[in-house]
């Protein structure tokens, strides 16, 4: 299982990814999550998987090849951020007919594949979407300025209480982190390494803040830990039902 948010902030963007893979009790590794296209100046582009990791690094594979080997399309002629979707979109239904025999799938095996893209081309807004395993993509709004894939659940409710458009990227960042720990803490196949970036609106250069905490990180075990303190404490403090009816 996997683990992936996105966060669209005044001041940017915030990424987070699990980067735990799991095809069994006995077959639990590590493998990126969080991936990035940059032209600096240009434009900037990060890419978020989850799902079948064939799939997934098979379309990573496919961008990157179509870069570099400047095909009739990709990144570098892109025009907006909502043209990178939809051709991502395309890739992964063209990845994933590969495992498929006839209309029906390989037993056992499922390609589907979530994606979320992000970034800025110049000349244009930051722009975040969620691209469905069926091709076909959702644009992130101002009221729900959040994005997830994978386990989203359980770190979905501090997102919905914290995350606003003019959150502080700092702040944003940090919520973000909770939110893994309380997947995590409710499903063991999400696990670090843990991958944090913001990207800030209109520089159009690599994101200045990127962070890749491990199981042991200090700052990570000092976050979980408080986070732990500070949720004893409030529910503590937190009125009884007996004094309520006295």
């Amino acid at each position: 299982m996997t683990y992936c948010l996105a966060i669209k902030l005044d001041e940017g963007l915030v990424f987070c990814s699990d980067s735990r893979t799991n095809a069994g009790a006995d077959q639990v590794s590590s493998y990126s999550k969080l991936h990035r296209f940059s032209m600096p100046g240009d434009r900037q582009l990060v890419i978020l998987t989850a799902g079948n990791l064939a799939t997934t690094q098979a379309v990573i594979e496919r961008l990157d090849r179509d870069l570099r080997g400047e095909a009739d399309y990709n990144f570098a002629k892109a025009e907006q951020i909502s043209d990178m979707a939809d051709y991502i979109g395309r890739i992964s239904i063209e990845e994933q007919k590969k495992f498929v025999d006839g209309d029906s799938p390989k037993a056992g095996f499922k390609p589907e594949a979530s994606f979320i893209v992000g970034g800025q081309i110049k000349g244009n807004p930051t722009e975040l979407y969620l691209i469905y395993p069926q091709g076909n993509h959702i644009r992130c709004s101002d009221e729900h300025p959040f994005l997830q894939i994978g386990e989203t659940k359980y770190g979905k409710p501090i997102l919905d209480r914290i995350i606003r458009p003019e959150t502080p990227h700092e702040v944003a960042m940090r919520c973000a982190l909770v939110s893994m720990d309380s997947t995590m803490r409710s499903n063991a196949t999400v696990g670090p390494p843990i991958e944090l970036l913001f990207y800030q609106v209109d520089t159009l250069q690599d994101p200045a803040k990127y962070y890749k905490l491990v199981e042991d990180d200090e700052y990570w075990m000092l976050l979980r830990k408080s986070w732990d303190q500070k949720i004893i404490e409030s529910f503590d403090e937190l009125p009884t039902i007996s004094e309520h009816q006295e």
